[in-house]
């Protein structure tokens, strides 16, 4: 290594001259006072160069571009090779029907059960789990989904979200142990990791439709895949963080590796375990939904009808469903995580004098037989008596709020659209796209490292090359735009948060609730307000992002030290100064790791939204599931959007890396 080079002393007859531009050693960096004036220039050779070749090499969308056709003449020899291929024949298929065997278990297990049955056992388990409270959440959860009128969907959905969890787990758990135990297979999964929780939850299903076909075995992979990376994350986290003491102490009496595992390791990770299968569970829940687009059984089919007709009130009982699945189950797990913690640990339920284990068994015993005697009499299926049919009065109360409201959201979603969106979108698709590759690379290299620049770069020329670059753009446009509202909403909020306990104390259940709503969620109100249009997505992916982005700001502003702030205000610097000189500045990891957070959301619901009329390359996959003439466009366009996510994580996780101001100033020579 070279030693640092000896920061410069500057004369007082020179300290008033302007600072020249110093070429010094590779890699270092220009003096700060240059900075603007070679911002300035790289902006205004830009803008001439976009005013000089705009509207040529704009690289156009074609529908007969040769990357469709060649995905459309690969699924047709998929399709007529399914059972030759030693590939299918051995290994594709054997998998697909060993899934779709799971899911038929669960689901022919599930469905005979009469209502009444199934919402006893729901609160037995709950009880047995977690006392009167989890029971109570467990019945009245299983028993809103025959009032709101969708009982078989709902079985369906438990039905497949089992299947998917219970294999998530399997394969998940053990390699999240593996990968805390050993640090090279931890290396050897971050990038796979990385690339599978960046995806959109879209760019799963054509690969999906292209090996499995269409159908609950292609669902539930699809569901596997996006829900399996945080129980591999969170599990190898909780492994990592077991004291080496208490691993040392296990070693130090002659325990194996295994036995090493079963009693300290795991034990002790048990509750942050926990905490993975929750996020799994969850996880499963959202993809669900947009499986339906593959023909995946369950409540998800009524949500995208739903909103490929803009019907409120057919999405929202399937909506409310999913949100009490997700909050039954998780109660249930988390309940019965404490319930089987160990005695004095910090998971374990301590005995109570008026429940015995005996107790419980036999009033969770008491419960499930009233349910049976329930269903006997109840003769199949939910009583229709107990069924409220809200799809009417919901789509009332939407009319109601779009003629009532009228003039107010039209207000926001034009300006939005007239003054945020459509400029930039004509900047962006009328621009050689030469231009914009290379702004964009030289974008990246200036904040994130030649690298990452050329990652960023790389990725751009794959979208041109895969025939989508204008429907990109037009994608890219939405993201930057909701982007640029999360931030600014994430942020003021977040420093409000950090600024005041009371209005942290007010926001933290909202918060609470907006991270366990499934993403398709989000589309509801936005639809109901602004109809099916670019600026829905927007909307939906602002409220969506938000509180991610809401918790790491106020969690890095009160990570600031109090004798920084302290002695900040001794110095006589206003709460404004504050803000923008001390805290801001010493939050920096935590405000750019947001707007990474905040990208990849938003990249996620922004793509969703080609369900409600966003466009761009959501519109094409979507449209490629629906038609089979356009399978390579849908195809292509997952790919794209992959590409695009890892372009915009990249470069947000290089500006993370680089120095803060006071290093830079360090460097300077």
């Amino acid at each position: 290594m070279t030693a640092p080079a000896a920061p410069a002393t500057v004369s007082p007859a020179l300290s008033a001259a302007p600072a020249p531009v110093v070429v010094g050693r590779p890699g270092s960096r220009l003096p700060r006072v240059a900075l603007p004036a070679a911002v300035t220039i790289a902006t205004v050779a830009t803008v001439g160069l976009y005013l000089a070749f705009r509207g040529t090499a704009t690289l156009p969308h074609d529908d007969e571009a040769a990357p469709f056709l060649f995905l459309n003449d690969v699924r047709d020899w998929v399709d007529d090779n399914r059972n030759e291929s030693p590939l299918f024949l051995y290994l594709v298929n054997y998998v697909r029907l060993f899934i779709g065997g799971v899911f038929d278990l669960f689901a022919g297990a599930l469905r005979p059960v009469d209502p009444p049955l199934l919402v006893a056992a729901a609160t037995a388990l709950g009880w047995f789990a977690g006392g009167w409270r989890t029971a109570l959440v467990a019945g009245l959860g299983f028993g809103a989904f025959g009032v709101l009128g969708v009982w078989e969907a709902s079985v369906d959905t438990l039905a497949l979200v089992l299947t998917a969890v219970l294999l998530s787990l399997l394969v998940g758990l053990p390699l999240g142990v593996w990968a805390g135990r050993v640090p090279r297979v931890r290396r050897a999964l971050t990038p796979a990791l990385d690339v599978m929780q960046i995806m959109p939850t879209f760019a799963y299903l054509g690969p999906m439709v292209l090996f499995f076909q269409i159908g609950p075995a292609s669902a539930a992979v699809a569901t596997i895949i996006y829900a399996i990376p945080p129980s591999i994350r969170i599990t190898a986290l909780a492994v990592q963080q077991v004291s080496p003491a208490a691993v040392e102490a296990s070693t130090s009496l002659g325990a194996t590796r295994w036995q090493t595992l079963l009693t300290v390791h795991l034990p002790m990770a048990r509750n942050t375990i926990v905490l993975a299968v929750g996020q799994t569970v969850m996880m499963a829940l959202s993809m669900v939904v947009f499986a339906a687009l593959i023909a995946a059984p369950g409540l998800g089919s009524a949500v995208i009808r739903g909103l490929s007709r803009a019907d409120v009130g057919v999405m929202l009982p399937a909506g409310l469903a999913i949100v009490l699945m997700g909050i039954v189950l998780d109660r249930l797990i988390m309940a019965g995580a404490r319930r089987t913690g160990h005695p004095g640990g910090p998971g374990a339920r301590r005995p109570h004098r008026s429940r015995s284990r005996y107790g419980t068994a036999a009033v969770a015993g008491l419960v499930f037989a009233g349910g049976a005697v329930l269903g006997l009499t109840a003769l199949g299926g939910f009583p229709a008596a107990f069924e409220i049919r809200i799809a009417g009065p919901v789509n009332e109360a939407v009319r109601w709020m779009q003629s009532s409201w009228y003039d107010t959201t039209e207000a926001i979603k034009n300006v939005a659209t007239e003054g945020l969106l459509n400029p930039l979108q004509t900047v962006l698709t009328t621009a050689p796209w030469w231009l914009t590759a290379a702004t964009v690379a030289a974008l990246a290299w200036r904040v994130s490292g030649v690298r990452r620049a050329l990652t960023a770069l790389g990725c751009l020329l794959a979208i041109a090359l895969l025939g989508l670059w204008e429907h990109s753009m037009e994608t890219l446009t939405t993201v930057v735009v909701a982007v640029a509202l999360t931030l600014a909403a994430g942020v003021a909020l977040g420093v409000a948060a950090a600024r005041s306990p009371r209005f942290a104390a007010l926001q933290r259940p909202l918060l609470d609730a907006a991270q366990t709503l499934p993403a398709f969620i989000y589309l509801l109100p936005a639809l109901a307000l602004f109809g099916a249009t670019r600026f829905t997505a927007v909307f939906a992916s602002v409220v969506y992002a938000v509180p991610p982005v809401v918790r790491l700001v106020e969690d890095g502003i009160r990570g600031v030290p109090p004798t920084v702030v302290e002695a900040a205000l001794a110095g006589g610097s206003t709460r404004r100064q504050l803000l923008w000189k001390v805290q801001l500045p010493m939050a920096r990891r935590a405000v750019l790791l947001a707007a990474n957070q905040g990208i990849v959301m938003t990249l996620a619901m922004v793509v969703v939204g080609g369900l409600v009329g966003a466009g761009g390359l959501g519109f094409d996959v979507v449209s490629g599931f629906s038609q089979s003439a356009d399978f390579g466009l849908g195809f292509a366009a997952g790919l794209a959007t992959v590409l695009l996510g890892i372009m915009l994580d990249r470069i947000t996780q290089g500006v993370e890396r680089r120095p803060s101001p006071p290093q830079q100033k360090m460097r300077i020579a």
